[in-house]
């Protein structure tokens, strides 16, 4: 076991859909996840943005946010992150406004600059103009820290007139802003705005040691935070048992493979559909593809898992650790629950 300290654990939901599941049987078991993972003092819970993806629902953050936040007591609730080019900058800061007012004090806004989608549905989302102009995006997150801010925002004219914006009439407060991404931009412009950050690590793993550094060096502080703030997401899979762990993180490395593959996405396989998948196939690329990727997660026995956890965390300098818990379901398991990813939650603070 590993001498290094347990950090906090947070959760990221990208609300999976399985074989014959039904988007509200999938946001079902999220649902029920996000409660367990309250009861078991997980910080935070966040939700995904991603579009026309038949293995992903969380298509719409505020409106899961909102559903988990009524269905939990004192977890912190937010965004991982919201995709700002596909949104007005007013939009998400009154979305963002009202979850605060249903939730004080547990709201986070986790805001991202990558699309979460295609080409097409990206021209689909972005169909607002100006407002999804990618090269704004600094200055559209400056816009939204001041319109959920209980002082509200200024629209300046060239004229000498002022308008003043407010993104709900009377806050006492404001959702925390986090600044996402896994490029050398995201750290920069976090660090340059005196922003929290979190670098998506369960996504690529590629660049991580270069974005702490440049987020930490260049670190300005703001009014929002005096000193950098960030933490590290990961993959993992924690099962009673390292076979059963193993078999569980099959049908999540099947859809990375796909992904990189550019094959036709499909809903999450199940473990027993994954493996004659893959016996069938025999797609030595795919399976390349498949081991690097489980090289960077964290998958075995809870113990195990927990060890690794904080091993990661201290190699990296973070206090907070946010699990994407990637464990797949058996046939025959309940299409409006999740067992392995609860089971992954509750081993990995037993």
């Amino acid at each position: 076991m590993t001498s290094a300290p347990a950090p906090a654990l947070s959760v990221l939901d990208l609300v999976p859909v399985r074989t014959a599941q039904t988007s509200a049987q999938a946001v079902a078991a999220s649902l029920a996840v996000a409660e367990r993972a309250d009861a078991l003092g997980y910080r935070r819970y966040w939700f995904a943005e991603h579009h026309n993806m038949p293995a992903v629902a969380s298509t719409t953050p505020p409106v899961l946010i909102a559903a988990a936040a009524a269905r939990t007591r004192r977890i912190r609730v937010g965004s991982g992150g919201v995709m700002l080019p596909n949104h007005s900058p007013l939009v998400v800061a009154e979305q963002f406004a009202a979850l605060e007012a249903l939730a004080p004090g547990r709201i986070d806004l986790g805001i991202g600059r990558a699309p979460g989608s295609d080409p097409v549905i990206t021209q689909l989302l972005r169909m607002s103009g100006t407002t999804s102009d990618v090269e704004r995006f600094p200055s559209h997150i400056s816009d939204i820290l001041g319109l959920v801010s209980p002082d509200g925002a200024t629209v300046r004219f060239s004229s000498g007139g002022e308008y003043s914006v407010h993104a709900t009439p009377s806050a006492d407060g404001a959702p925390e802003v986090w600044l996402l991404g896994s490029s050398d931009y995201s750290a920069q412009l976090a660090a340059s705005m005196g922003l929290p950050y979190v670098f998506a690590n369960h996504f690529s793993g590629e660049g991580l040691e270069r974005a702490l550094e440049l987020y930490r060096s260049g670190f300005r502080p703001s009014e929002q935070l005096l000193e950098p703030r960030t933490f590290l997401t990961i993959n993992a899979v924690a099962a009673p048992t390292a076979e059963e762990a193993e078999a569980r993180a099959v049908p999540q490395l099947r859809m990375m493979a796909r992904l990189r593959t550019n094959k036709p996405l499909t809903a999450l396989e199940t473990v027993e559909e994954a493996r004659a998948a893959m016996a069938a196939e025999g797609d030595a690329l795919a399976e390349s593809i498949m081991q690097s990727a489980r090289s960077r997660w964290l998958v075995g026995t809870g113990p195990d898992v927990q060890a690794q956890v904080a091993d990661f965390a201290a190699a990296h300098g973070v206090d907070e650790v946010m699990v994407s818990p990637v464990a797949g379901s058996f046939d025959g398991e309940p299409m409006d629950a999740s067992p392995g990813r609860l089971q992954t939650l509750e081993l990995l603070v037993a």
